[in-house]
């Protein structure tokens, strides 16, 4: 059976268990990190010697660790081309939207409006630097209404892995005491994951635990 190793409140241990919920994949999860520890035992250190989570073992004993490069994993060998297309230029359209997220939404959502708003305690905060992030944030999902007013979901008319690395932005996203542009294309779209029973499982976590914790 599938194994996955990470605390449920992860954000890129989300998107792992996102699409395994999609997939329909029998697993076990094992809590790890934060509260749970496990991170730098012998053991795990053995499957990721950065002694970060995710890391999933497959049931032939495949070992994988970085979350984008798992979702590649299962989606290649488990989704039958539905969520990452074996046509190279289709798939290019995938990974433009994967590395995008990686490397452009996600430090500035999370490190910097994430982080530095919600998780740093209030006297550390630094109001000058969480709102640059915060303004980066609307030119960004600004881009994304653009895109998703002509198309369902960032990869064409079906989810993608595109959707699922964007997409775990949205309920923090929206769940933020933070100011928001208008973006009804953006919104429609998260109305749609909302309504996919793996999304509300395995994204829709309450992260309450998470405030004001830099060493979570």
């Amino acid at each position: 059976m599938l194994e996955v190793w990470g605390r449920r409140s992860s954000f890129n241990v989300q998107k792992v268990m996102w699409l395994i919920g999609e997939l329909g994949l029998a697993h076990r999860h094992i809590p790890a990190g934060g509260q749970y520890g496990l991170k730098d035992s012998p053991a795990f250190l053995r499957m990721n010697p950065h002694g970060r989570v995710p890391v999933i073992k497959d049931d032939d004993g495949t070992v994988v660790w970085e979350s984008h490069s798992i979702l590649r994993y299962l989606a290649a060998r488990h989704g039958a081309s539905g969520f990452w297309s074996e046509d190279p230029a289709q798939r290019s359209q995938v990974d433009r939207w994967m590395d995008w997220s990686q490397t452009s939404l996600q430090p500035t959502f999370l490190n910097g409006v994430f982080w530095g708003f919600y998780r740093t305690p209030e006297a550390l905060r630094d109001p000058q630097a969480i709102e640059k992030s915060i303004s980066l944030c609307d030119q960004y999902f600004e881009l994304l209404d653009q895109v998703l007013s002509e198309q369902p979901f960032l990869g064409g008319e079906r989810l993608s892995l595109a959707d699922i690395t964007v997409g775990t932005h949205l309920y923090r996203y929206f769940s933020l005491a933070i100011s928001r542009p208008l973006i009804p294309h953006v919104e429609a779209w998260y109305q749609r994951l909302r309504e996919r029973e793996a999304y509300r499982e395995h994204v829709m976590i309450p992260f309450e635990e998470l405030f004001g914790r830099l060493d979570y």
